[in-house]
């Protein structure tokens, strides 16, 4: 791996560090002997990290067997490649890595959403199949979040898939994240986890060079992902944090600080006393897919070697801004 290309998950995840990899990379350790994702979502961290051992987790069970199932296909490309393709022909969906199939009509009738329009039949068929099956087919799943709204993962009470269309295509960009991604994965010692983060972390004797990078979900904004969060979990994020500092092991953690007139004051507050480096975020907002205000950092308990000749504080004025 380079040090100048930046390699993005294939699971395309709205929020994904891809875009502030370069920004944030270089604020980690420079040697690491296992690296450790509590929050491992769509991967493009550890996908771009250098070490010995990968232990990587997540929560949501899906996201889990997406990973899981492309690590196992990384052993024979050719297979998947052709179930891809195959699937896709049979549900007609656009492919446009392979030809250009949308009509010139509808992309002059529909400029803007025309991929919508063309796969929106296909993307009906293929959530009801999926839905319907008992053995759910993660090839299938995969489809689903690449044609998808977004390119979210989202589920009803009933454990349905249910999000519809997105405006998107399995294109050169999608192939080239997954040939990507399994010419990376070969090259690393992975063990992928499905737990709560603090169960998934007391599984490990923690050693002297490891590094735990958490991307937990923000207590303050809003999508799929952030649910489950709420000012307990944060509380008790930020302890086992403290709990890091005193053991002597490294950790990084990305957060949002402020949003649409919101403070994540109990993070501010805490992290106060260690080293806050601002981050230009690219954090989009699932109900509108719009930027908002907003302040993304980065935490340490370390001192970046980048930053070591340099006296780096970032402070707010709490008192001058609104919360809700």
């Amino acid at each position: 791996m380079t040090n100048t290309q930046t390699y993005r998950s294939p699971l395309f995840y709205v929020g994904d560090k891809y875009k502030l990899l370069k920004e944030i990379k270089p604020l980690f350790p420079k040697t690491i002997n296992r690296f450790i994702e509590p929050f491992t979502g769509g991967g493009s961290v550890f996908l771009n990290v250098d070490a010995n051992e990968f232990l990587l987790n997540d929560i949501d069970n899906y996201v889990f067997q997406i990973h899981q199932f492309l690590i196992s296909q990384s052993k024979n490309t050719d297979v998947f490649f052709n179930q891809i393709k195959k699937t896709i022909l049979e549900y007609g969906f656009s492919r446009s890595y392979i030809e250009n199939i949308v009509p010139k009509e509808l992309r002059k009738e529909f400029v803007k959403t025309y991929f919508a329009k063309f796969n929106k039949e296909a993307f009906q068929k293929l959530k009801s199949d999926f839905n319907k099956s008992e053995n759910k087919d993660i090839l299938k799943l995969y489809l689903l979040l690449i044609y998808g709204f977004n390119r979210m993962l989202r589920f009803n009470s009933k454990g349905e898939y249910n999000l519809p269309v997105g405006n998107v295509d399995f294109n050169t960009n999608v192939y080239n994240a997954l040939k990507n991604y399994f010419s990376l994965i070969s090259k690393k010692n992975i063990n992928f986890y499905n737990l709560d983060f603090v169960e998934f972390l007391n599984k490990i004797e923690l050693r002297t060079n490891d590094f735990i990078y958490f991307d937990p979900p923000y207590l303050i904004t809003f999508s799929e992902y952030n649910k489950l969060w709420n000012e307990k979990k944060e509380k008790e994020l930020i302890e086992y944090l403290d709990n890091l500092e005193q053991s002597k092991i490294k950790f990084a953690v990305s957060n949002v600080t402020h949003y649409k007139g919101k403070i994540n004051k109990i993070f501010l507050d805490w992290a106060s006393k260690y080293q806050i480096q601002k981050v230009k975020s690219n954090y989009i907002s699932y109900h509108d897919n719009s930027n908002k205000s907003f302040e993304e950092v980065l935490v340490t308990n370390y001192k970046p070697e980048i930053l070591k000749h340099t006296q780096t504080k970032l402070t707010w004025d709490i008192k001058t801004e609104t919360t809700n």
